[in-house]
């Protein structure tokens, strides 16, 4: 693996749940599972930096462990070869704003 191969990065947009992720990773081919699409080494932001995206401290969490993602091949949408990281989000699939979720305290919705 030369040098070059080491530096690759790539952004992959995809549907989950009615809505579009966009994540970062080192790695994507086909997958040896028929029909799937594999990304390897997900990237996310440093943890420790002042400002919080709280959308891409969800996807960290929803995708903690992941060795390899395997995403059918249908619900792929892009996949871009990328020089540098951005930010990972979660956008709504008809609008293509930003989906930020917000906490939710047990018991604070109101009931009809």
């Amino acid at each position: 693996m030369t040098k070059a191969d080491k530096e690759k990065l790539f952004r992959i947009a995809f549907l989950n749940h009615g809505k579009v992720y966009e994540l970062y990773c080192t790695g994507v081919c086909s997958s040896g599972l028929l029909g799937f699409v594999e990304a390897t080494g997900l990237v996310f932001g440093e943890q420790d930096s002042l400002v919080v995206d709280p959308t891409e401290e969800r996807l960290r969490d929803e995708f903690d462990g992941v060795e390899i993602l395997h995403l059918p091949m249908h619900s792929v949408l892009r996949v871009e070869q990328v020089k540098k990281k951005g930010q990972a989000v979660i956008r709504d699939r008809e609008s293509g704003e930003k989906v930020t979720p917000f906490p939710i305290q047990p018991g604070s919705r109101s009931r009809s």
